[in-house]
């Protein structure tokens, strides 16, 4: 299954192991507590206009103090885009990828009451395409990728009328190292904030584990929405990921969303969350469905195609430039295996993605 659950910025990335050394080092960082814990909340309390200038300020003195980061996010832009973006236009996009991820936080402090706070700066196109999909009566399936704050826009939808419920791992439910101190922290001032829009408990996928499936397609046959993001690289013991081109390359992706409309036949949707040049206003867009026919790599295909014509349209929206390590787990970024490890070959992926298919359609029956 894809991955949704993940807070606004490194300090409280979730589902994506890779980012863990990064979210460690912001989560020694008392800076980065403060933000969470006292500045942002406060800044919400402002103006919108004020309180995003705050966020920008913020991302700006992370972009200058976080050493080697701004200088690494711009050699990952340029080894996956290539001649795409120039020296300059890589700088800039770095600059952004900061600020929106403070932006994030001011996002997920907006939730509070009934979200309308950030409802007013958010725009929802294509609320059509998804009331026609529940009238369908089989649920709908939103697919995205770790682009643009797309769990407060989950929660937005929610709000607005649309029982949804997300798919993913908080990070620091399973990162080694982490104190118990830590963790309530991330709890209180992310988890809790975000998940109170939802209509059921988060679902937590893990490898080898069908649970998730099941709990989701349940929601699906109350003619309910799940949200997943399905541009998070496979955990360590996970063989359901298949190769499909991505962003010029063969990425090994989960096709969950795939199988879950297989086995449920809800529809799919893809749905990705735009920051306007003023910071503060949003664009939630919503497609009409994708066409599942086909064999699984033919219809994740086109759903991998979405998540790349919105992430090159809009690079700075995408969570994954900030860590080499994820990238290359991606597929990204070409690096050597370790010495004595065998890579899994796609036609055992693929015969065991048929087993896993056979073993949940009769578990969700």
């Amino acid at each position: 299954m894809g991955e949704a659950a993940e807070p606004a910025g490194p300090p409280g990335s979730a589902g994506r192991p890779g980012i863990v050394p990064a979210a460690r080092r912001l989560l020694s960082n008392a800076e980065s507590l403060a933000y969470w814990g006292a500045v942002a909340p406060l800044a919400a309390r402002l103006p919108a206009s004020l309180a995003y200038r705050v966020a920008c300020r913020h991302g700006d003195w992370i972009c200058r103090h976080w050493p080697g980061k701004r200088p690494e996010i711009v050699r990952n832009l340029r080894l996956v885009l290539g001649d795409e973006l120039g020296e300059e236009e890589a700088e800039r996009v770095a600059r952004d990828a900061f600020r929106f991820l403070s932006c994030q936080v001011i996002d997920t402090m907006l939730l509070r009451g009934r979200a309308r706070s950030l409802g007013r700066l958010v725009e929802i196109r294509g609320r059509e395409h998804l009331e026609a999909a529940l009238a369908g009566g089989k649920g709908a399936i939103l697919c995205g990728a770790h682009f643009g704050s797309h769990l407060s826009a989950s929660s937005l939808l929610h709000a607005s009328g649309f029982p949804l419920t997300t798919i993913g791992r908080w990070h620091w439910n399973f990162t080694p190292g982490l104190s118990s101190v830590e963790r309530r922290f991330w709890d209180l001032v992310c988890a809790r904030r975000v998940l109170r829009h939802r209509q059921r408990p988060n679902i937590e996928p893990w490898p080898g584990q069908i649970q998730a499936a099941v709990q989701a397609a349940a929601a699906l046959r109350a003619n309910e929405v799940v949200m997943i993001t399905s541009d998070a690289e496979p955990l360590d013991g996970d063989r359901t990921a298949i190769e499909v081109p991505f962003l010029g390359r063969q990425a090994r992706l989960q096709p969950g969303v795939v199988t879950l409309a297989q086995l449920t036949g809800a529809p799919v949707l893809m749905a990705f969350v735009y920051r306007l040049a003023d910071y503060r206003h949003q664009i939630v867009e919503i497609s009409p469905p994708v066409p599942m026919q086909g064999e699984t790599a033919t219809a994740f295909g086109r759903c991998v195609a979405a998540m790349e014509a919105a992430i090159r349209t809009s690079p700075a929206h995408w969570f994954y430039w900030f860590q080499m390590e994820d990238l290359i787990a991606l597929g990204l970024i070409p690096a050597a295996p370790p010495d004595g490890a065998a890579a899994v070959s796609p036609q055992l992926a693929a015969d065991e993605h048929a087993g896993r298919m056979a073993e949940l359609q009769q578990s969700t029956r």
